[in-house]
This record gives structure tokens, C-alpha cells and sequence, in this order.
């Protein structure tokens, strides 16, 4: 039997990667997509992508979107409030597995293990391991583009952000600064892949510094938002 399986869907390069596995795996049934939304300022929690960008990303997927809004700021109470009852309703949806895009931070995985301990859904970790250097090259190599749309300057140069995930944003990443941005350094959206039925056109807008952060906007091409179920 199928295990019928939510991927964590950030509109990020590694979640993308995640369905693209998944979708090769014949123990998996993706019954669809589950994402966190900061409510106040309407975009995804980190990535800070435009709520009509996420929706039409997803659409592209083939697959159902189901969002998740947390208050800004946000506790970890509050947030294991809003996941308990997220993992509630999947539960009597019959979904037996939540994936994730993580990479090697033990820290987050177990994290994500102990909120799901004692429920009925087991988590799943597709990209568990992978070498990131070899990781970001068959990324790239295989179609997948992305737009850089979080920069911690502590760890890159502001004008980073808003640049394409390619070779060339690849070779200049300084020494130090994983390559996928496991550990914080960077955040992106992808707008095409082997995932994707077909590409997503935006529009580069503002670089903007918030909270510490360096955030560049993208702008949808249309402004046409499809109803999406709210968790």
C-alpha cells in the first residue's frame, strides 16, 4: 500500500526537489502540499513570497494547496497550537506521512519528529544526507530555476538577493556559505523545474531590509488569485 503523504511546501528550491524525489518513490501517494503563511504581511513565513505567487506555484505542481497562517510575531506555542491542529484534520483525511525538504541539521529534524511523536503521522525526510555541492548542481543542471528572495547579510553580501539560482550564483557564493543555504544563509522560489508543469513568469521588485534579513519582492504577472483552503 501507497502512504499517502503532504509535502511541506515553502516555494523553495529543496521542497521543489522534495516532490520531484517523491514523485519518483512508489511507496508515495502525494495527496498534496501544505504551506505556512505569515498573516499579517500575507506571504510565506522566511521566504516572504506573495500569497498569489505561492498559489500559482502550487498549480503548477498539479497537486492541492493547503495553508497554514500563523500570527507575526509568532511563539513556538502558537505555532505548535496551529500545527497540532493541522495535524488533526490530516489525520482524518487519512494522510499518513508529512515530508520535508531538510537537509543535515539534526536540530530541525528532530524538532519536526517531536511534534509529530504520538499522532499517526510519521515524517519523512526525501533529502536526508544528500552531498549539497552535488545536490546543487543536479538542481541546476536539471532545469530547476529559482529567484533568491531571502539574504542573511551576516553570512552574504546583500546584492545577492533577487539574483537566479544558477552556476553563477553557485561560483560565487563565499567559503564557508552551503550551497543549498541549509543553514539559514540564503532563501529562494522557484519558478521552473522537472516538478512544474509549466514555468511561472515574475517580475523582479524591491530589495528591501527587514528584521535583520535582506528581502527581494517578486511580482506576479497577472494578478488573478485562485480560492485556496486556509488551515
Amino acid at each position: 500500500m501507497k502512504r499517502k503523504t503532504l509535502l511541506s511546501w515553502s516555494s523553495g528550491k529543496d521542497s521543489a526537489w522534495a516532490l520531484h524525489l517523491l514523485r519518483q518513490d512508489p511507496e508515495i501517494e502525494l495527496a498534496g502540499l501544505f504551506s505556512v503563511i505569515n498573516r499579517q504581511a500575507d506571504r510565506v513565513a522566511m521566504h516572504a513570497v506573495r500569497r498569489d505567487l505561492l498559489i500559482r506555484q502550487a498549480q503548477r505542481t498539479g497537486l492541492p494547496l493547503s495553508v497554514i497562517e500563523i500570527p507575526y510575531p509568532c511563539s513556538d506555542s502558537d505555532y505548535r497550537d496551529k500545527m497540532a491542529e493541522f495535524v488533526s484534520t490530516s489525520t482524518d483525511q487519512q494522510i499518513e506521512c508529512f515530508a520535508f525538504g531538510d537537509l543535515y541539521l539534526e536540530e530541525v529534524r528532530r524538532y519536526r519528529e517531536d511534534n509529530l511523536a504520538g499522532t499517526c503521522i510519521k515524517p519523512l525526510f526525501p533529502l536526508w544526507d544528500l552531498p549539497t555541492a552535488k545536490l546543487s548542481r543536479r538542481m541546476v543542471t536539471s532545469g530547476l530555476r529559482a529567484f533568491i528572495t531571502c539574504v542573511d547579510p551576516e553570512s552574504l553580501p546583500a546584492d545577492f538577493a533577487g539574483r537566479i539560482y544558477d552556476d553563477a550564483f553557485l561560483k560565487d557564493l563565499p567559503a564557508g556559505v552551503d550551497p543549498c543555504g541549509e543553514n539559514g544563509e540564503f532563501h529562494s522560489f522557484v519558478v521552473a523545474g522537472p516538478m512544474f508543469s509549466k514555468s511561472l513568469e515574475v517580475s523582479p521588485g524591491e530589495v528591501v531590509v527587514r528584521d535583520g534579513f535582506v528581502y527581494a519582492d517578486l511580482l506576479p504577472s497577472k494578478n488573478v488569485v485562485p480560492a485556496i483552503k486556509c488551515a
